[in-house]
């Protein structure tokens, strides 16, 4: 891309995000907008910080652990010729956000000793799409914080604990409402068989505990009729596991979306370059993550892209996956 085409994209790009007049960036101090910095800006749900000098992109993404993280942002328009499509889990491969959120829903009706809890339209964009991490850390922040004695360490436990519980019912077959839970997408199976049919490796990235995302892709496989998704995908990457007593841990903070590091394995395990992939999500951290990887994104629109305003980071929008192959099907 010639360097005007690529700076007029990035302002394009940034344009559409909350412009901020200063911002204090951690270990580079306060920036005001001005000279050199002629743009400042964020998505609406503060998933990530832009900081624009000429045509180099810094972004920082913030952290539950107050460790600060920067990374490059770059221009990535699709592949001419496209060998990898990667997607999401939830909410792209499978309509399930709203069991999670009701899980979080849980936790917070339990510690507030009230059964009628419920969250408003406001919470939705920071329960979903994001680590569960930072899901906890936001209703205790809204909702807990002065409540005596309970942390986020209690809260995570609780959530495992939750989850444990459903998840054993789901492969059992004891959740009486799955299909409704679990829904795949729709034109999903049509979808993969014709990537398949024309050679197009295939990848699935979660940000979700693997003890979260096997079993709803296995009750999706399984209503699909697709067999086994480890002989089906090129490459399924999550989370991986909790830290607990008697399990040793492999899920850090920096693995999970809005990190890049979760879909740059799925590049790896595939063999293939970012120059030759897109990737397909719902979520405001997923495109950060998949931009930060440096591949294309393709946004749906049922997620929280629009109201986050990350859709200006996307290639294309789509409404379905039929929609979203008809867009793609020239590069396939």
């Amino acid at each position: 891309m010639p360097a005007d085409c690529g700076k007029k994209h990035l302002m394009n790009e940034l344009d559409a995000l909350e412009a901020l007049d200063c911002f204090h960036f951690p270990g580079i101090g306060e920036i005001r907008k001005g000279n050199p910095f002629p743009q400042i800006c964020c998505t609406k749900d503060r998933c990530a910080y832009f900081l624009r000098q000429a045509q180099e992109v810094l972004v920082y993404l913030p952290s539950q652990a107050g460790l600060p993280a920067y990374y490059a942002w770059h221009v990535a328009g699709l592949p001419e010729k496209i060998k990898a499509v990667l997607m999401d889990l939830d909410g792209t491969t499978v309509k399930s956000e709203r069991f999670w959120i009701s899980i979080i829903e849980e936790i917070a009706r339990r510690c507030l000793h009230d059964d009628t809890f419920r969250f408003t339209d406001e919470d939705i964009p920071f329960v979903s799409g994001f680590s569960v991490s930072e899901h906890l850390s936001y209703i205790h922040r809204k909702y807990l914080a002065e409540i005596k004695n309970i942390s986020l360490p209690l809260l995570r436990n609780m959530y495992v604990q939750i989850v444990k519980e459903k998840m054993q019912q789901l492969e059992k077959g004891r959740i009486n409402d799955a299909e409704n839970f679990f829904q795949p997408s729709e034109y999903l199976r049509d979808f993969l068989l014709e990537l398949k049919r024309q050679q197009i490796k295939i990848g699935l990235v979660s940000s979700g505990v693997h003890e979260k995302a096997w079993p709803e892709i296995v009750q999706v496989f399984r209503h699909l009729e697709l067999g086994d998704p480890l002989d089906f995908y090129d490459a399924i990457v999550t989370a991986g596991f909790s830290v607990r007593r008697g399990q040793a841990g492999t899920l850090g903070e920096l693995e999970a979306k809005p990190h890049p590091w979760l879909y740059a394995e799925a590049l790896h395990a595939m063999h293939v370059s970012y120059s030759e992939a897109v990737v397909i999500e719902d979520s405001s951290a997923g495109v950060v993550a998949a931009r930060l990887a440096r591949m294309p994104v393709i946004g749906m629109k049922e997620g929280n892209i629009v109201s986050s305003g990350t859709a200006s980071l996307c290639a294309f929008m789509g409404s379905h996956l039929k929609e979203v192959y008809e867009h793609l099907s020239g590069r396939l």
